[in-house]
């Protein structure tokens, strides 16, 4: 490959940025991960994986200055539910103004669909505050935002579900949602990278498939080959567990995301776009039978 990116990649140990890490070493790019915790279980599996792992978190910028410098690329993502939505501001900022005080030459930073759309929901409008001060900061950019992630499927307050034979969402049955799955998310990083001045500026969101749940269920039993019914959860029972999801949930049915799926297959065919049904082909259901061991 005739350009070959350096990469420093945050959230390098998590899922997002874990398939941004894979996607740029399966094209043959030298990654270098940021990690708190470089000698954990997942930072020495991605040394073993020829991932360059240094120490460093996002709250000290000093440290994100020394991790970026000799790269030229930045991926940088943060974690509301990790860390709540006014540390992921503080830390996205920080983080960036480190990416140019290293000189980092293209900084690729995870929003979320519609983050620029003033939704009132708390976890966009903190990467919606980071995404204004690095368009304000003079250095190349681009923003990518996907949209929900399709293996949300699987996350863990939903495994229950599927074991009784039930999928279920805080949305009416017909409902159409977008998503989009991680690998498609880190592969369109990895374009980002390569495609750089053609993407410098440009705010992408990004999704693989747009359905309602009630086919979601459908899809799910002919691939399990079990019976699943959609259930619809009350907006009352998510607010009792958390404001912020129960104001998502509200603007999925009140509004929903709205990236064009039909322009991202057309002009980033490199990605491989995910329908849902071929995402929940290519899985493994292992993970729903070893939950009820």
């Amino acid at each position: 490959m005739s350009n070959i990116r350096s990469v420093l990649v945050t959230g390098a140990t998590g899922q997002q940025g874990g398939a941004v890490v894979r996607a740029l070493i399966a094209r043959g790019h030298r990654v270098r991960a940021i990690s708190r915790k470089p000698d954990s279980d997942g930072a020495k599996r991605l040394a073993a994986a020829g991932v360059e792992v240094v120490a460093g978190n996002l709250d000290d910028g000093a440290s994100v200055v020394k991790a970026a410098s000799g790269v030229d690329t930045m991926f940088l993502m943060g974690n509301s539910y990790e860390a709540g939505v006014e540390a992921e501001t503080r830390q996205g900022i920080l983080a960036a103004d480190a990416a140019k005080a290293a000189g980092i030459g293209h900084l690729i930073y995870s929003s979320v669909g519609d983050a620029d759309k003033k939704t009132g929901i708390p976890h966009f409008d903190s990467k919606y505050l980071v995404e204004r001060h690095i368009a304000g900061l003079g250095i190349p950019y681009t923003i990518s935002a996907p949209v929900a992630f399709m293996e949300n499927t699987v996350a863990p307050w939903a495994i229950d579900g599927l074991r009784q034979g039930v999928y279920a969402a805080a949305l009416p049955p017909a409902r159409v949602l977008q998503q989009i799955t991680i690998d498609d998310i880190g592969a369109f990083v990895a374009a980002l990278a390569e495609r750089r001045e053609q993407v410098f500026g440009k705010r992408f969101d990004i999704a693989g498939d747009e359905l309602p749940g009630e086919q979601q269920a459908k899809t799910l039993s002919e691939v399990l080959g079990r019976p699943l019914r959609y259930q619809e959860l009350p907006i009352a029972a998510i607010r009792q567990q958390s404001e912020d999801t129960a104001l998502m949930f509200e603007w999925f049915d009140r509004t929903g995301y709205d990236a064009d799926i039909a322009a991202l297959r057309r002009d980033f065919p490199e990605v491989g776009w995910h329908r849902y049904a071929g995402w929940a082909k290519g899985f493994d259901w292992s993970v729903v039978d070893k939950a009820a061991g």
